[in-house]
């Protein structure tokens, strides 16, 4: 399909207030957050979108890779520069998860769900990933660049290169759970409409705890976290309004998970 993303485009079809404006696009960038953290440094107001076509140096949490071969996926970060203490800024990611569910679900009627802390997940397989970089002065927000991808036309719709075969088991896109491409612009402006919705919510004194917990896969699942100390096996039985996970051990303790890799216990 031809390439349905530019900056003209973009800025023809937003309905946002704040976000997206303004939007620029890269036919290639080393990572979508990095251009945001140069624009943010240099003064750059809140809203500010940044859309690529192709990443070369995409990552995701703990530093990972990101693979996505060019013009396949939805690649895009935004500036926000909320007026609340920085213990809240986890809920920023609660809002970019729920809007990437909400947007994927309107746009194509798929109902992905999320896996703690950042994945959004499409029959048991990965499908997107959320990256949230924060600056900060003592206690003080200074800004979020808020990163996301999604594989949407990844696969035999793709005029790329072969999905490497580790991530064949584990990964899906939209346009292979349908069968058909899928129009990322679309998919875009669905996203940062429900974006700017839970965004306002969340600077309205909101918390976005229960919507974003009520769409977590992980929840009520037996799961092992490996964290730097060693492994946690454990149930999860909830989130905290910070965005902590909540893991039960065999002897009952409780312990609070700020960051870890987790899987369900046994894989």
């Amino acid at each position: 399909m031809t390439n349905d993303l530019s900056a003209l485009t973009i800025g023809a079809v937003l309905a946002t207030r704040r976000l997206g404006r303004p939007a620029l696009f890269f036919p290639t960038v080393a990572s979508t957050n990095d251009v945001i953290h140069q624009h943010a440094a240099a003064g750059a107001g809140e809203g500010l979108l940044v859309v690529a076509d192709e990443q070369t140096a995409g990552r995701g949490r703990l530093g990972r890779s990101w693979w996505a071969p060019p013009g396949t996926s939805l690649l895009i970060s935004l500036l926000l520069r909320p007026p609340i203490p920085a213990g809240r800024a986890g809920q920023m990611t609660m809002c970019l998860g729920l809007a990437a569910a909400e947007g994927i679900e309107q746009t194509t009627g798929l109902r992905p769900v999320l896996k703690w802390p950042n994945d959004l997940l499409l029959d048991g397989r990965k499908l997107g990933g959320i990256l949230t970089e924060l600056r900060t002065t003592a206690d003080r927000l200074e800004y979020a660049a808020l990163g996301l991808g999604v594989n949407v036309n990844v696969g035999r719709f793709a005029k790329s290169p072969h999905m490497p075969a580790e991530l064949v088991a584990t990964v899906i896109s939209l346009s292979s759970a349908l069968g058909r491409p899928v129009e990322r612009l679309a998919l875009l402006v669905a996203i940062l409409a429900r974006c700017e919705v839970w965004y306002d919510r969340l600077l309205a004194g909101e918390s976005l705890h229960r919507a974003w917990a009520a769409r977590l896969d992980t929840l009520g699942r037996s799961v092992t976290v490996t964290l730097a100390s060693g492994a946690l096996q454990g149930v999860a039985t909830g989130v905290t309004t910070e965005g902590a996970l909540l893991v039960r051990d065999e002897e009952g303790r409780v312990h609070t998970v700020w960051a870890g890799d987790i899987a369900p216990s046994g894989s």
